[in-house]
């Protein structure tokens, strides 16, 4: 594979999916081949599009994105899945193996990313959609319980053989297909805007309290044209807004909705409005919040204005915000978070 297709992001079409997964270094060059043999002869054999983030230094793991139909991202796992069992690592967190005596290697574990909005999705409810994938296919599934950094993803492991991961793969893609509307406003996990953060974090200006509340309006996953901010994959990009001139700190203003279940709004706001304050303090960015749903869904809208670098900051502190509160009302009426699925730590 060629640095040009050392993308995180994959061109998706209508009907098409795209899954994401988390791979080592070395196992991605294991996926690519040399002079990218094996990902050629994979994209032959399942007519997919796949791509690999570019390494990224004091990083381990890079990002793997398949995009193609149902079924030929499916096959494309499990065929990965096989190259990397056909050629097995000493050591590796992504893709483990276990061996029964002396019997060949036959049991995989690939670590999907999926956005924290379809997690619900996934699980089914009370949990009935995990728990008929892992019957009726025989993988083992792990959820984390936090978000990888400076996204909204988790990360999903399946394990399994290299037939049940595909079986399973198909369940799940087919899940994300048909509500694939919930991955709107989903900001993918990125290594390099990771380093990037982590680099800059001391320089981050602080918001200014002569910032006007900003008014609603703006469109779904508006952005500047920047190659470097990741796209959810579905639904349109991020577009200028008409006040892009006048950015906050010298940047260009973008506005970005994302619906809220009603009753989780007041974890959002806090008591006397303390918990959004913070939130907007902290990421730079305004938020507006609709009074009433837009829709019979009962959600209500949530409307961030600011730079992309702020949006995205503040929509991480918002679906952090909306898992903590998750949690703490299973705790409450004693019901685990994944009740059919294994949690690793946090």
């Amino acid at each position: 594979m060629d640095d040009s297709l050392n993308d995180l992001i994959i061109e998706e079409a209508d009907g098409e999916l795209t899954l994401r997964s988390l791979v080592s270094t070395k196992e991605a060059g294991i996926i690519i081949g040399k002079a990218g043999k094996n990902v050629a002869e994979l994209r032959d054999a399942t007519g997919v599009k796949a791509g690999v983030s570019k390494v990224v230094q004091g990083f381990h793991d890079r990002v793997l994105t398949v995009t193609g139909s149902l079924q030929g991202v499916a096959k494309a796992y499990s065929l990965i899945a096989q190259t990397l069992l056909n050629n097995p690592l000493t050591t590796g967190p992504v893709i483990s193996y276990m061996r029964k005596s002396a019997t060949p290697l036959t049991t995989a574990t690939i670590r999907l990313l999926i956005s924290h909005n379809l997690m619900g999705t996934v699980i089914g409810r009370q949990g009935a959609k995990i728990k008929h994938i892992q019957d009726d296919t025989g993988v083992r599934m792990v959820a984390s319980k936090t978000l990888l950094p400076q996204s909204t993803e988790r990360v999903v492991e399946l394990r399994g053989t290299v037939d049940a991961i595909e079986k399973a793969l198909l369940d799940i893609g087919q899940c994300l297909m048909e509500d694939k509307e919930r991955a709107y406003g989903t900001i993918l996990y990125n290594p390099s805007k990771v380093l990037m953060t982590s680099q800059s974090s001391t320089a981050l200006p602080a918001p200014t309290s002569a910032r006007r509340p900003m008014s609603n309006g703006g469109g779904f996953n508006q952005r500047p044209p920047r190659s470097t901010f990741p796209r959810t994959g579905h639904g349109t990009d991020f577009q200028l807004t008409d006040n892009a001139a006048n950015g906050i700190n010298g940047g260009s203003i973008c506005t970005q909705q994302v619906s809220i279940p009603s009753d989780m709004v007041g974890c959002i706001i806090g008591k006397r409005g303390t918990k959004i304050s913070e939130i907007r303090q902290l990421s730079g960015s305004r938020i507006s919040i609709a009074k009433v749903p837009h829709d019979d869904t009962g959600e209500r809208m949530f409307t961030i204005q600011g730079t992309p670098e702020s949006n995205e900051r503040a929509l991480f502190l918002l679906y952090e915000q909306l898992d903590q509160e998750k949690k703490r009302r299973e705790l409450e009426n004693g019901q685990p978070g994944l009740a059919p699925v294994s949690s690793s730590p946090a």
